[in-house]
């Protein structure tokens, strides 16, 4: 069961160690431009497993930032990992050891998450372990390529090269915005916030780290209280007889 668990874990990281390769390819590239040797982009990719989370990560780096506006801002990015894990946690065969969940926690991103809670019945952790080892020397090779190809490009075609992490954004919240108009209005005033920071004399001090932690919890919080996601009766009663 284990080794049929891992193969099927293979089989469905395919497509997202492929998708991880494409995004990471431009941070590598980005993190070598910036001043990181190839080695430290690679590393970063190794041991983080998180794209927005890098991205930003990366800039606070190049920007000299502090130790506490680095944790800050990993911390509101990579909470969702922490909510993800809860569920997930109760989606693992009940007698899986302990170490195989410190393992699967490692592992946890949107996509991985994705996969996994849509299985039917209870996920065995080698199906995770099978996902992670596709995903992860996807996204590691990516960074590697994008931060050896930084060294080899010319300067036209890497600035090019460079925008592709904001087509990625925006493939993520155009197809949610045009179900949900709450959305749009976060995504409207998130670009607003910002552009204060940038264009304001007096806000234009406050480093990108905190500008990204004030911007999100000011607009994250502002949603969630005027824009409450309300359940239905439906969903309510199911939630009821799982928690029975």
């Amino acid at each position: 069961m284990k080794s049929e668990s891992f193969k099927r874990g293979l089989k469905d990281g395919v497509p997202i160690g492929l998708g991880y390769f494409a995004v990471s390819f431009t941070f590598g590239m980005m993190a070598v431009s910036g001043g990181l040797s190839i080695w430290q982009a690679v590393l970063i990719s190794l041991t983080n497993l998180t794209s927005a989370g890098q991205f930003a990560g990366l800039e606070i780096i190049l920007m000299q930032g502090s130790y506490w506006e680095m944790a800050l801002t990993q911390l509101i990015i990579n909470l969702r990992y922490c909510l993800m894990s809860f569920s997930l946690a109760q989606k693992l065969c009940r007698d899986e050891a302990r170490i195989h969940r410190y393992g699967v926690a490692f592992g946890v991103t949107d996509e991985i998450f994705g996969i996994s809670v849509s299985r039917p019945g209870a996920v065995s952790a080698f199906y995770n372990y099978g996902a992670m080892c596709v995903a992860i020397p996807g996204w590691t090779l990516g960074t590697l390529a994008g931060a050896i190809s930084g060294n080899l490009l010319p300067d036209f075609m890497i600035s090019a090269l460079s925008v592709a992490i904001y087509g990625m954004f925006l493939a993520i919240i155009i197809p949610p915005v045009k179900k949900n108009k709450a959305i749009l209005g976060v995504v409207a005033v998130s670009m607003a916030v910002s552009s204060l920071f940038a264009v304001v004399p007096a806000l234009k001090k406050v480093s990108s780290g905190f500008v990204i932690i004030i911007t999100t919890i000011l607009v994250a919080g502002g949603a969630a209280y005027f824009c409450p996601i309300q359940e239905d009766a439906t969903t309510i009663e199911k939630n009821t007889e799982e928690e029975a």
